[in-house]
């Protein structure tokens, strides 16, 4: 899912969020944190998955994050999101009511409500 300004959100152009803006809303959130790096220990394994990205942020507040990861990745003037729960869909549209965008699924849908 996205959190994004454009329609579609893979269009070439529309408005950006920028990273600059990303940064302040992270700053604003005592429940976000940015991390440049996404560990995950998925239950019943002994692996830990590791993601590197320099706009990376997690939702520290959320408690499943250990196990099923709860991070917003700035990618390309957009926040992307691998299944969001709940939780996690909750504080995308908060964010992009902070934004002035809009949540938005990998194929146009909207997640506004």
């Amino acid at each position: 899912m996205h959190i994004t300004r454009r329609t579609p959100w893979w269009e070439e152009g529309g408005e950006l969020i920028t990273t600059q803006e990303w940064a302040a809303v992270v700053a604003a959130h005592s429940e976000l944190e940015m991390v440049q790096v996404a560990r995950v220990s998925p239950r019943g394994r002994d692996a830990v998955l590791e993601y590197r990205h320099e706009w990376l942020a997690e939702l520290v507040s959320h408690p499943q994050r250990d196990t099923h990861g709860a991070w917003l990745d700035w990618r390309d003037g957009r926040i992307v999101v691998k299944n969001p729960d709940e939780i996690l869909l909750k504080k995308m549209r908060e964010i992009a009511g902070r934004l002035g965008a809009r949540v938005q699924g990998d194929e146009c849908e909207y997640y506004d409500e």
